[in-house]
């Protein structure tokens, strides 16, 4: 083999860090507090801190490899431990606090964490599994609060940190640079453990002008939550370009997010159908007051956007909807639907079919569908589970063995949804396997609260399927056969539910059937009931 002469470049996060510092020191990063006051400074501000950090996570004795957990909201206090973590050696893995005690608690401890920077207003969530941890160093990002006992102030953390002191580090591309965890659906939450090579090349990816088109031009207001699979990686991405941020901490009221929209001229924002329903909303019942002229995407992912969403944004507020779909296995982008130049000759409405789809594999993404017989074709209409590879596709789950079954012989992960893919490479997601349930962005398992609700004396069999809900998309209804001689309300089963998970995760409708539809091997007919349930919706919409 003749190799090419090439220098051997590490692709480092590193790398982004010192670009940041060479070129971009004069752009800006703004916060909103949790008062709706703004914070801002600069890049140059942002390297100086962060390099801060690192120099004090150094100081506390940890080891290469080592985790520092964040239960943080989007400020640029997160920003600095996406960056200082990594640049020090250690693994960056944020926890998500809207999962239950007990899984936190779990995901924790599996991983490791050594240090944990908390954010004030949820330093209660951290209260409830300090104990159960095994975290050495508790640093609680205050806003001018009290620091509990026990705990170190970020600001002092740092300030005892000599910014001199830092080196950018040299090391392989391929250490581990960053975690996060799936919400468990399938079982315990499992990890996916990124690599610096892994996490340059998804920040170089989503800059790209065929997914988001991103460069030093841009505003860029994250409101996905920096918790959720590093924010989309739109953080690393928008840092590697110069791109000004705007962050907004907790506050994501339709009020809140539109101010943030026009005051600072954003051009590109991201989040869940969720928020970006409830600001459609708000600008229906006040359609002259925003100036969004500014805008330029708005990319929607976690779950489907749903076509009249994409249609109401973009006719009555000229607002572009870029749909994007991924997997915390996926670090996450996978799939991005920008309209090709084809299919912008066709008609209006034939467009919106393509808007509405999940896209097609951004770039270095390999995508296939596997059926009953093999691999489908790309027609459109034969459906398969679909497979992907690439250089940012988990290759394994860490410490968990259980999850082998994911991942196929010739090195595919098996994602677990149920697509097409059309001539155009564009996949539809037609299903999901294990009848997961999607709130407002978040996985809910429905065998886990069957599980839960089979285990109170007075339930024979209960079976959890999907209801559709205006705001939240989905919600979860509990079909419940009552033991014989036996009775409950579904207030009773809410409580029931109410000490092992999150408020979010509990059905909004308790529905006391005769029997539930069995297949010959004893195993629920969910499309059944479905069927049976059919225009059925939340009575909590």
């Amino acid at each position: 083999m003749l190799e090419g002469l090439v220098q051997d470049f590490q692709l480092t996060l590193p790398y982004i860090l010192r670009r940041a510092e060479q070129l971009y020191g004069h752009r800006e990063i703004v916060t909103r507090r949790p008062d709706k006051s703004f914070h801002r400074h600069t890049y140059a501000d942002f390297v100086s801190r962060t390099k801060k950090l690192a120099v004090a996570l150094g100081n506390l004795g940890l080891e290469s490899g080592d985790r520092v957990g964040t239960l943080g909201w989007n400020t640029y206090q997160h920003l600095e431990a996406y960056f200082g973590v990594p640049s020090s050696g250690l693994v960056l893995h944020t926890l998500n606090p809207r999962l239950h005690e007990d899984d936190l608690d779990y995901i924790a401890n599996h991983a490791e964490d050594k240090v944990m920077l908390v954010d004030e207003s949820l330093v209660p969530v951290f209260e409830k599994i300090r104990g159960r941890t095994g975290v050495e160093h508790a640093v609680v990002v205050t806003e001018g609060g009290d620091v509990p006992d026990g705990m170190v102030s970020y600001e002092d953390l740092i300030g005892d940190a000599d910014e001199a002191d830092f080196e950018y580090p040299d090391f392989d591309e391929k250490q581990a640079a960053a975690m996060c965890y799936t919400s468990g659906t399938t079982g315990r939450p499992k990890g996916a453990l990124y690599s610096h090579r892994s996490m340059v090349l998804h920040s170089m990816m989503a800059a790209m002008g065929n997914t988001f088109a991103l460069s030093e031009a841009d505003c860029v207001l994250p409101v996905v939550p920096m918790f959720h699979v590093n924010a989309w990686g739109l953080p690393f991405a928008s840092v590697l370009v110069g791109a000004k941020l705007m962050m907004p901490g907790p506050n994501l009221d339709p009020a809140s997010v539109l101010e943030d929209l026009e005051q600072e001229e954003v051009t590109l924002t991201a989040g869940v159908p969720t928020v970006f329903l409830a600001v459609l909303q708000a600008l229906d019942a006040e359609p002259e007051r925003y100036d969004l002229s500014k805008l330029r995407a708005m990319v929607i992912g976690g779950s489907a956007a749903p076509k009249g969403v994409i249609r109401d944004y973009k006719e009555r507020h000229g607002i572009e909807i870029v749909h994007a779909w991924g997997m915390t296995e996926m670090s996450p982008i996978g799939t991005v639907a920008n309209l090709t130049t084809e299919m912008k000759k066709l008609p209006k409405e034939e467009q919106l079919e393509y808007d509405a789809k999940q896209g097609y594999p951004v770039p270095f993404v390999e995508i296939r569908a596997r059926g009953d017989e093999g691999f489908v074709p790309w027609d459109g209409e034969t459906m398969g589970e679909l497979e992907v590879r690439g250089p940012w596709v988990a290759s394994s789950y860490y410490e968990a063995p259980e999850g082998d079954d994911k991942f196929t012989d010739d090195g595919w992960f098996k994602t677990g949804d149920v697509v097409t893919i059309d001539r155009f490479g564009f996949i539809q997601i037609t299903d999901r396997s294990k009848d997961l349930i999607k709130s407002g962005g978040e996985w809910i398992s429905s065998v886990e609260l069957e599980n839960a609700l089979m285990a109170h004396p007075a339930v024979s069999q209960a079976c959890v399927i999907a209801i559709p809900h205006e705001k939240w998309d989905e919600r979860p209804l509990a079909a419940i056969v009552l033991m014989e001689g036996e009775s409950v309300t579904g207030d009773e089963l809410h409580v029931h539910l109410e000490e092992d998970f999150a408020s979010f995760w509990l059905p909004d409708a308790y529905e006391f059937v005769e029997a539930i539809p069995m297949t010959a091997t004893g195993k629920f007919q969910k499309l059944k009931l479905r069927e049976q349930f059919e225009g059925y919706t939340s009575p909590k919409s």
